[in-house]
């Protein structure tokens, strides 16, 4: 019943505020360090693995905190993946032969990247998982 407190709730939801400033800001930062197409696949890659980690990890061991993961996963990487750039990319592509290089690196690597996070969660986990 605690965490229901209204209190409580304005303190998640400040803490996934600043999650999504900080994940913004590394997109931001991302951007502006490599071509646009390239630092997107990065960021969703990336994102994509660390919530593998994050959603598994809640599965296998329990260590770190629903508060705590919410203001990870919904702040931080919400903000630091794109769906929308990702799919200006597409149709900016010159070719049609761009367009699927950005769907499949996006998609494959990004699903891959989720089960990678999934072996590190079942890793940390030990026998449990």
């Amino acid at each position: 019943m605690a965490d229901r407190h209204p209190l409580v709730r304005l303190e998640t939801v400040a803490l996934i505020a600043i999650g999504g400033f900080a994940g913004a800001n590394l997109r931001f930062f991302a951007l502006g360090t490599v071509p646009d197409d390239l630092a997107i696949a990065l960021v969703n890659i990336v994102g994509s693995t660390l919530l593998g980690v994050f959603v598994y990890e809640a599965q296998y061991t329990g260590i770190v905190d629903r508060q705590s993961r919410l203001v990870f996963t919904t702040g931080f990487l919400s903000s630091l993946t794109t769906y929308s750039g990702f799919a200006m990319g597409i149709a900016e592509a010159e070719t049609v032969w761009l367009a699927l290089a950005i769907v499949g690196v996006n998609y494959v690597l990004g699903f891959t990247g989720v089960l990678a996070g999934r072996g590190v969660a079942r890793r940390i986990g030990g026998e449990r998982a």
